[in-house]
């Protein structure tokens, strides 16, 4: 430690009598001395004191904000002894380290006790109060404030925004404007910030009038907001070009424009700037994968995860959550345990994000018990915590382990209750799932637009038509009718709850339509039986949008023919598929195409079209042709069929029930007892027929053949067999 110290000094002071510095060097020399570990706090403070320093005011101050950095307590009352009488310095000092602490009420009374008063004393405290949220105390002493300078109303506006308190910012913008104080480089970075938060791109483009006017459409710092505030409004073209003329960019905006390419989907561009930066460092990185795991990318995310590794640089905090989740993605249990591995040992398995994240990834690779472990071990958990380990079990189907977590939340948010509607979703709980919704809205917790597109999927799975028209009017009243997500919800629900009209009038209403919602109103025409409808909707697709259609649309342009007839205008559509749309058809789309065949009685040429699929048929490919068989009476071509079906799909019933019904149509009575037998000998039996009535807001089921019955159902059945008597006795 001695040598430590003789090497701060300079040559003519070690050894004998040397001339005393000048003290602008000593003011160098004593940052050097003072940037020393706060381990090591006392050396240097008794270095200084050896040397004769320690007096001189300026180093004085140093060593006492040294001291109220690592809050020393002795140490700062013994230095604030040093200081003889009343010091500003020192007391804004105080102020300020009191604010960085927490004890605002403390730092207040110093500043109101302070005979005298500067600006810096001023804005530290006002500044200090923003940042911790105390904004009415924070307005009453800039309401105060007798220096009306720049920076006292950056201070106060940047500490508004931060709040969350955008309007008053610009309100107080305004204010300042008058008031004749020009803004600087900060002021503009602030309400840039809250334009982009207020939503206002008009009041975004008046400030950037005033930008230019007053030269700052150069700086760093406001040039990043401006392309922030481009984006944000969708202004492509105008945020890429601020970019590109950009003399000095850093890595805000580098990421910045890094998140444009990924928000539009374009991942191939977004990797291409990554690659051309300059100069990367942590927060790139970590920005960059964390980027392409939200996407859906996870491997590419994996891929660079460990390129950051292999180029030595030490992934942070968030880096490690991005790159935990992207392997939850993947279901790569033995990667993420080696993650693991790594993170506790070196210490941040303990952090609530990077083990909220080892929670989720357990629990999506079905370990719902080492997540559990894991989450019990935490010793703090925020809420963020808590609903990943309700949402773990409700998707691994533990619905009563997830309720007994869920009750025992602290304070839930609406995401709490989204994760126990999902889990009601996952196996197919659909009446659950609604009561859930009820429940969340009884104890006053506002859903989200995630909360409705779950709940209108139960609707829809139900088929329930005044449910949905329940949750509908939640969503008029909350204002969620024009999002995307909403409206595609309620387009399918209505459409699949047999009010068709309904579904085209919230299709027809959205002002914004993309692939998902096409694909719901194509598909929920020709499921509802309005095929010619569907494929008109389509081809107005094609003219007026300039979405391509995809996977699904396809397949349900394609069953829209085959309900039609259209046997030669769906084989158009399927061999345009690859050539003209760009979509290479899957299973799904050859099953359409053998149904379409069988329909129209065109067996044999079904049969060949089969034999040449480039894969083998599934199952209900060959389901489609033996139904065929059965429809126009293709007996020997049936049976064939009905041996490969049987092959290909042994547990399930439908097979077993067309080849007794094609051997009951040839009179083979004795195959079809046999082909009964079989199903008994293999556990197989089919499903009563069912039905549903919804009644006072209850959903009641009726299945054929079915033994639990209670009294209502017994009473319903009586009534039943009553009318059947009653109509018997109408026509003997």
């Amino acid at each position: 430690m001695k040598m430590l110290a003789l090497r701060l000094l300079p040559t003519a002071m070690i050894g004998g009598a040397a001339t005393l510095p000048s003290p602008s060097f000593l003011a160098v020399r004593s940052n050097h001395i003072l940037s020393i570990p706060h381990n090591h706090e006392n050396v240097p403070h008794c270095n200084l004191i050896k040397m004769g320093l320690s007096s001189q005011k300026y180093i004085a101050v140093k060593l006492l904000v040294m001291y109220l950095d690592s809050r020393k307590t002795f140490e700062i009352d013994r230095m604030l002894k040093e200081f003889n009488g009343f010091n500003l310095v020192v007391h804004n000092c105080l102020i300020n380290a009191n604010l960085q602490w927490g004890n605002a009420f403390d730092a207040c009374r110093l500043f109101d006790e302070m005979p005298e008063r500067n600006e810096v004393s001023w804005t530290a405290l006002i500044s200090g109060l923003l940042r911790h949220g105390n904004v009415d105390r924070a307005m009453h002493y800039f309401e105060r404030n007798p220096f009306s300078t720049v920076f006292t109303w950056t201070a106060t506006i940047s500490g508004l925004v931060q709040n969350s308190m955008s309007f008053r910012a610009m309100m107080l913008y305004k204010k300042m404007l008058q008031s004749g104080v020009l803004p600087n480089h900060i002021t503009f970075t602030s309400v840039v910030k809250a334009c982009i938060e207020l939503g206002d791109f008009r009041l975004g483009n008046s400030v950037l009038g005033l930008i230019v006017k007053t030269s700052f459409e150069d700086d760093l710092c406001v040039s990043n907001s401006l392309v922030k505030l481009f984006l944000r409004f969708g202004e492509i073209d105008s945020a890429r070009k601020i970019f590109d003329r950009m003399e000095e960019k850093d890595v805000v905006s580098w990421t910045t424009i890094l998140d444009m390419y990924v928000e539009m989907g374009d991942l191939r561009e977004a990797r291409r700037i990554f690659d051309e930066m300059p100069e990367r460092n942590e927060i790139t990185w970590s920005a960059m994968i964390s980027r392409f795991s939200q996407s859906g990318n996870a491997e590419e995310a994996v891929k660079l995860f460990r390129q950051m590794v292999i180029e030595k640089f030490k992934p942070n905090i968030s880096c490690y959550s991005s790159v935990i989740s992207a392997l939850a993605g993947l279901e790569a249990l033995q990667a993420g345990r080696n993650i693991h591995a790594h993170v506790t040992k070196i210490g941040m398995e303990m952090n609530v994000f990077v083990g909220s994240s080892l929670v989720d990834f357990y629990c999506k690779c079905g370990n719902t018990k080492d997540g559990f472990l894991l989450f019990d071990s935490l010793p703090y958990k925020n809420i963020v915590c808590w609903n990943t380990m309700v949402a773990g079990y409700s998707l691994n189907g533990q619905l009563a382990e997830a309720m007994e977590l869920f009750n025992r939340i602290p304070h839930k948010n609406n995401i709490s209750w989204n994760s126990l509607i999902t889990g009601h979703l996952c196996v197919e709980n659909f009446s659950e799932a609604f009561e859930v919704f009820n429940e969340m809205i009884l104890c006053g917790e506002l859903p989200n637009k995630s909360t409705f597109s779950s709940v209108l999927k139960a609707c829809a799975s139900m088929a329930s038509l005044e449910k949905g028209k329940y949750a509908h009017a939640k969503v008029l009243k909350l204002g969620f009718q024009h999002d995307i997500f909403v409206g595609t919800a309620l387009v399918d629900m209505y459409a699949k709850s047999g009010s068709i009209e309904s579904s085209k009038k919230i299709f027809h209403r959205m002002p914004v339509k993309n692939e998902i919602v096409w694909t719901a109103m194509i598909q929920g025409l020709a499921e509802s039986g309005f095929a010619e409808e569907s494929l008109s909707l389509f081809q107005e697709m094609e003219k007026t949008s300039s979405i391509a259609p995809n996977e699904l649309i396809l397949s349900s342009v394609l069953f829209a023919c085959s309900h039609c007839g259209l046997v030669d205008k769906g084989l158009s559509y399927f061999n345009s598929m690859e050539k003209f749309y760009g979509v290479k058809p899957n299973e799904r789309h050859y099953t359409s195409i053998v149904d379409m065949l069988s329909r129209s009685g065109r067996l044999f040429e079904a049969e060949k079209f089969m034999a040449n699929m480039p894969f083998e048929p599934e199952a209900n490919a060959w389901a489609a042709l033996l139904s065929g068989c059965k429809t126009y009476g293709n007996k020997s071509l049936g049976e064939k069929i009905a041996e490969k079906l049987l092959k290909v799909a042994e547990t399930k019933v439908g097979g077993y029930i067309l080849l007794s019904n094609v051997y009951a149509l040839g009179g083979k009575w004795v195959d079809v007892m046999n082909t009964r037998e079989l199903m008994n000998e293999r556990g197989i039996k089919k499903n009563g027929g069912c039905s549903w009535i919804e009644l006072r807001d209850r959903v009641h089921v009726f299945y054929s053949q079915d033994e639990n019955r209670t009294r209502s159902s017994m009473e319903i059945y009586w009534v039943l067999q009553l009318f059947n008597c009653e109509i018997q006795s109408a026509f003997a």
